[in-house]
């Protein structure tokens, strides 16, 4: 049994979730987060923590040898899970702005761990699907992705564009340059622990942070509220987007797997539970929460708005080596959308 683990991002949408069950199966977890009030806000999460969980603080995850001190521990850390690389398209000022974070705190935590934390097993890193999607390959090719396909955009390619039109290239690099580091970092430098990447595609579902209002929400997560409960049911049914997508909880039980199953070692994993249309979106919504009855728009109900010849993603491998069984999709959308008018009435009624 994996004692030890240190934790970066644990007080974002996905890593508090794996933090959540990283301590429900009784690991000790140092959380990573960027300042004394992070760590209470997760504290605060996690009242009945105890000595299983403590805190490093490190302000800026990109910085040279951020994580030299965070990876030091007595008894050493075992597992090392990277989920840090945040991305808010609001707050980004030129594309480098979804690149740097990404990149340079990943090569920090790798660096950090050969150099500073001998005893790790194994670093697990939350990168994501757009790592391995083509965006030259129209959504209607037919195509079904595996974990050796391979984003082809280059640095050139993220970097050009105004902020509408670059964010995506940067943001699709980023991943890409996250997942390449790490194998190439493996090859390279080759350390003493073995890696295991995530590739996510769009993860939904309920927060295990705490979010005060809805204008705070992760990105995936904001586009619920947006176009699908804080709407009407006349407006025109919101296009697909990104279709491929996973629950947060699922995701968080592959990582934990990942720590536990020597299985695992050097696989990356494409995580998808599957695809959803906007229409099985409204569908479920208006179908399991009357409150959205006028909120939700109708679209054609029953029908599917994807192209019968959509992209997908083969997730067999997270399925047979990880053990995962995917969760349906009413239990992520409905969970979400109810928590998520939880959230308006205690904004409405002042008590956030």
């Amino acid at each position: 049994m994996v004692g030890r683990v240190l934790l970066t991002g644990g007080n974002g949408f996905i890593g508090a979730h794996i933090l959540d069950q990283l301590l429900a199966n009784d690991f000790h977890v140092r959380s990573v987060v960027r300042s004394e009030a992070k760590a209470d806000q997760v504290r605060a999460s996690h009242p009945n923590a105890g000595e299983k969980l403590d805190f490093s603080i490190v302000p800026d995850i990109t910085s040279a040898g951020a994580f030299n001190e965070a990876v030091i521990s007595t008894p050493p850390f075992d597992i090392v899970i990277h989920t840090a690389s945040p991305f808010l398209y609001k707050a980004a000022n030129d594309n480098l702005d979804f690149l740097k974070p990404a990149v340079h705190g990943t090569t920090e935590i790798l660096k950090a761990t050969k150099s500073f934390a001998p005893e790790v097993k194994r670093v697990i890193v939350t990168s994501s699907f757009a790592a391995v999607l083509d965006p030259n390959l129209s959504e209607d090719a037919g195509v079904t992705y595996t974990s050796d396909d391979w984003n082809p955009l280059s640095w050139e390619e993220a970097l050009v564009g105004d902020k509408p039109t670059g964010y995506l290239a940067s943001k699709k690099f980023a991943e890409k340059a996250v997942t390449y580091l790490v194998w190439d970092f493996l090859k390279d430098e080759k350390p003493r622990f073995d890696v295991v990447t995530f590739n996510p595609p769009m993860v939904y579902g309920p927060l295990r942070h705490p979010v005060s209002k809805n204008a705070d929400l992760n990105e995936s997560n904001a586009r619920i509220w947006d176009l699908f409960v804080n709407s009407s049911k006349d407006a025109d049914l919101p296009p697909n987007g990104f279709h491929l997508y996973t629950d947060v909880r699922d995701l968080a039980y592959g990582h934990v797997q990942a720590a536990l199953l020597p299985e695992a070692s050097n696989r990356r994993f494409i995580f998808s539970r599957g695809q959803i249309s906007s229409q099985e979106i409204s569908d479920i919504l208006r179908k399991n929460i009357p409150e959205l009855a006028e909120r939700t728009p109708i679209g054609k109900p029953g029908t599917s708005s994807l192209h019968e010849r959509a992209y997908d993603a083969d997730s067999t491998p997270a399925r047979d080596v990880l053990g995962v069984e995917f969760r349906s999709a009413e239990s992520t959308f409905v969970e979400l959308a109810k928590q998520l008018l939880e959230i308006e009435k205690r904004e409405k009624s002042g008590t956030v």
